[in-house]
């Protein structure tokens, strides 16, 4: 009976190294609502030109794999000089490589963290999709921040940036701001509480 699982999980595309069952761990992370939101995004921001995957995560990595659709991406949140001055589509891998990592490179510039950034191989070779889909979400969330007026979406999409990012602060007040951060260390400030609910009947018994 057991044989009938494996048989399903055998197209889900190649884990070279991986055990089956980090591979699964990290697919169980994608998420497709936030993939429909990503796609309608990206359709607006680029226009209709740039098309729509088939739906999944398959279709979603291939529309996305050659770094083109990326690239227009981020160039349209830019109302001056554009980040990613050549997108050419090209059938050979390293030209897909290097036009991802151009968006990365843009993408860090307009704000992305390191730590929400995904690797060239988490979309090139599948690896972690769910990464790419942070990397998009923290994009969208600076772009609804920012407010510059080259968004185009819905602001509700995407959770607003708390305004840290702003770096215009004084000496004093970055001072006042670290002392306040010592006193909040554990409160686990920013965080949502959404989807922490189990446990906590428990301790009430």
């Amino acid at each position: 009976m057991a044989t009938k699982g494996v048989v399903g999980m055998a197209n889900k595309g190649p884990s070279y190294g991986m055990s089956r069952q980090v591979q699964d761990k990290i697919d169980s992370k994608y998420d497709p609502e936030l993939e429909q939101i990503l796609v309608e995004w990206i359709s607006r921001q680029c226009g209709s030109g740039v098309g729509k995957p088939e739906p999944g995560k398959m279709g979603f990595q291939a529309w996305l794999k050659d770094g083109c659709i990326l690239s227009e991406l981020i160039n349209s949140l830019f109302s001056g000089e554009k980040p990613v001055k050549k997108i050419q589509s090209s059938p050979m891998a390293f030209k897909q490589m290097e036009q991802i990592s151009q968006f990365l490179n843009a993408a860090e510039k307009y704000g992305v963290t390191k730590t929400d950034m995904f690797q060239t191989v988490d979309l090139w070779e599948g690896k972690d999709l769910a990464a790419v889909q942070r990397t998009l979400s923290a994009l969208g969330s600076i772009a609804v921040t920012k407010d510059e007026g080259t968004y185009n979406g819905d602001p509700n999409w995407f959770f607003k940036k708390a305004q840290e990012n702003k770096r215009d602060f004084s000496d004093e007040q970055l001072k006042a701001g670290k002392n306040v951060i010592g006193l909040q260390m554990g409160s686990n400030k920013g965080a949502s509480q959404e989807g922490m609910s189990y446990g906590r009947p428990r301790q009430i018994m």
